[in-house]
C-alpha cells in the first residue's frame, strides 16, 4: 500500500497529512494516528500501509507547528491544548471524519486523549502508545530545556536537538535517512524550532493530566495500551495502573521498545494494532 502526502487548508491553517487507503471499501472505520514531540507524521510510515492492507483507511496529520503543517506565530496560534483540540476538530471535520479509531503516542499524545474525552461520540476505539497518563508524568529534560528563557531560544536553532531527543527516547540509533526526514522542518525554517518551544511552554501538562485522570475513570470505549517497557521518560507502572482502572482495556508489553516504539518495533506495533482496528462499527 502507498502512503500519500496531502495538504488541506482549514480556516487559516495549512495542514499536511499522510494517508493510506485500502484498495476496496470496507466496513472498518478509519484510523487517525497522532504523533508526539518532536516528531511528525513520518513516525507512522511503517504502520499505515499494513493497516490499509487489511482494509483500514489511515490518516496521520502533522500537528500544527510540526512537520510540514503551518507554523503560525504565537499571536496567531497559542499552542495550548485547547488550541490544538479545536484545530484538530476543524481538521477532522474538513476531512468528513465523523467516527474513527484514534491512536496517540508521546508528549502531545495527551492532547489526543483530551480530544477523545471531549469528543467521545466520535471515538470507536482508542490505542495509546507511550503517552503521559498521570500526574507523575513530567517532560524529559531533553524537551523541558526548550522552555527555559534564552537557552530555549538558542536550542530551537539546533537541528541536532531532534536527533538527540529521538535517539535518547528510543534507546537505539536511528538511520541517517530517517533522521534527515525528522530534521527537515527544522533545517527548512526557524519557525519549526519556535513552534516546538511554544508547545513546550504551553503544554499545561499538570492540568492535562488532571483532566485525563478524572475523565478516564468513566471511559467506556475499547482501549488498547501498547507500551515500550524501556521508556526512559514514562514508566510502565503508570501505564499499567491506567489500564487497570479502565473497563474494556488491554495492555500489551513491548519488552525491548522504548518511547518511540514505531521506529524500531513497527512490526510488533502493527501486529498489536491489527485486532484493534478490525472492529466493525
Amino acid at each position: 500500500m502507498i502512503v500519500t502526502e496531502n495538504k488541506i487548508k482549514v480556516g487559516s491553517i495549512d495542514w499536511f497529512y499522510r494517508e493510506s487507503t485500502p484498495r476496496s471499501e470496507t466496513d472498518l472505520v478509519p484510523v487517525v494516528l497522532l504523533h508526539g514531540l518532536p516528531t511528525h507524521s513520518y513516525l507512522w510510515r511503517q504502520i499505515m500501509p499494513g493497516l490499509a492492507n487489511q482494509g483500514t483507511r489511515c490518516i496521520a496529520p502533522d500537528w500544527v507547528g510540526f512537520g510540514f503543517s503551518a507554523k503560525p506565530e504565537l499571536k496567531e496560534f497559542n499552542y495550548t491544548p485547547d488550541a490544538f483540540i479545536n484545530a484538530l476538530a476543524e481538521f477532522l471535520q474538513a476531512l468528513k471524519l465523523e467516527r474513527f479509531s484514534l491512536v496517540v503516542q508521546g508528549f502531545l499524545g495527551s492532547v489526543g486523549l483530551q480530544y477523545a474525552l471531549r469528543h467521545a461520540e466520535q471515538i470507536e476505539s482508542l490505542a495509546i502508545l507511550n503517552t503521559p497518563l498521570a500526574s507523575s508524568a513530567k517532560l524529559p529534560w531533553q524537551m523541558k530545556q526548550l522552555g527555559l528563557p534564552l537557552a530555549g531560544d538558542m536550542l530551537t536553532q539546533d537541528p541536532l536537538l531532534v536527533d538527540r531527543t529521538l535517539e535518547s527516547g528510543s534507546r537505539y540509533r536511528i538511520g541517517d535517512r530517517d533522521l534527515d526526514m525528522y530534521r527537515q522542518p527544522f533545517i527548512k525554517s526557524s519557525s519549526a524550532g519556535r513552534s516546538l518551544m511554544s508547545v513546550v511552554r504551553n503544554l499545561q501538562l499538570p492540568s492535562a493530566m488532571a483532566e485525563i485522570e478524572a475523565g478516564f475513570k468513566q471511559w467506556q470505549y475499547p482501549t488498547t495500551i501498547i507500551w515500550g517497557m524501556t521508556d526512559p521518560w514514562l514508566p510502565p507502572t503508570m501505564a499499567q495502573s491506567f489500564a487497570s482502572a479502565i473497563p474494556h482495556s488491554n495492555f500489551i508489553e513491548l519488552k525491548e521498545a522504548a518511547h518511540y516504539p514505531q521506529e524500531h518495533f513497527y512490526d510488533v506495533v502493527l501486529e498489536s494494532l491489527l485486532p484493534f482496528v478490525r472492529r466493525v462499527s
